[in-house]
């Protein structure tokens, strides 16, 4: 299977890639403040590479549950001056994390190859646009209504049918809109819009979205499902995130994205290792 962002290829099945994760927002639940200015982002997008991380994720809009939307102006004032920094530094894809088709655009002109959309349940067209006309990689989130709302009593009949219908869909209207298969990554949205038994379902039944053949990729990070169902706070979460995404990557996930890039490279590699034994 070939994932293509821009210049950049990878073939599965290989070793899982780790997406790190850059926010540059006052209000992001994990790091919220600490990379707000543009050098802290940047040095410690550089330390995450020096981790391991072959994806840089950067994000100027927190999507936490309830989080308040940001202008475009603002989200441009945060992150295009990461972008451009680390587009001469690094040599891992960049991914703009936004909903926005102008953050987007300038992103990807600006070195970003990817776009990271949490919105991807969005009517109109314009963002897909964008990816086409650029060739980047795209992120394509299950989400079930906005961050405002994603938590308010999400419902399912049955989560991993729902969510594998979504992905088949979006991927036909991406087609039409130019963006090409080998573009696309699937997420299956683990805390936007899911409760606790939803999480815990589409983490167990991961596998059954192979038939996509596109990579997945899931982001479990010290997210809230965690400290719901095992009373952690958030800086207590690392282990049982490490485990969510070991588990991901047994059933056949092939991309993580995470806060702690060391420890989840680490976890991940173990991981493979006995998989790989078990094989033979």
């Amino acid at each position: 299977m070939l994932w293509r962002t821009q210049q950049f290829e990878f073939r599965f099945p290989r070793p899982a890639l780790v997406m790190g994760i850059v926010n540059v927002t006052p209000d992001s639940f994990f790091d919220g403040g600490r990379f707000l200015d543009a050098p802290a982002a940047v040095a410690h997008a550089l330390q995450l590479v020096e981790q391991g991380a072959e994806i840089l994720d950067i994000g100027g809009e927190s999507t936490r549950p309830g989080a308040s939307p940001v202008s475009e102006a603002e989200e441009l004032r945060r992150v295009m001056p990461v972008v451009e920094q680390l587009a001469g530094r690094v040599t891992v894809p960049i991914s703009i994390d936004t909903v926005k088709p102008g953050v987007a655009r300038a992103a990807l002109a600006a070195g970003a190859s990817l776009v990271n959309d949490v919105a991807a349940n969005r009517d109109d067209t314009a963002l897909w646009e964008v990816v086409a006309e650029a060739r980047a990689g795209y992120v394509c989130t299950h989400m079930q209504g906005t961050p405002q709302t994603m938590q308010v009593n999400p419902a399912y009949t049955d989560v991993v049918r729902e969510v594998g219908e979504f992905f088949f869909e979006r991927i036909r209207r991406l087609s039409h809109c130019g963006v090409g298969r080998e573009q696309i990554i699937l997420d299956p949205g683990i805390g936007f819009g899911k409760a606790v038994e939803h999480n815990l379902q589409l983490l167990g039944a991961a596998g059954s979205f192979a038939g996509l053949d596109r990579p997945l990729l899931v982001g479990v990070s010290r997210k809230s499902f965690i400290g719901k169902l095992l009373g952690a706070e958030m800086s207590a979460r690392l282990p049982a995130a490490l485990a969510c995404a070991c588990m991901a990557v047994a059933s056949g996930v092939q991309i993580v994205r995470a806060h702690d890039v060391a420890e989840t490279v680490q976890a991940i590699r173990m991981t493979e290792a006995i998989l790989a034994k078990r094989k033979t």
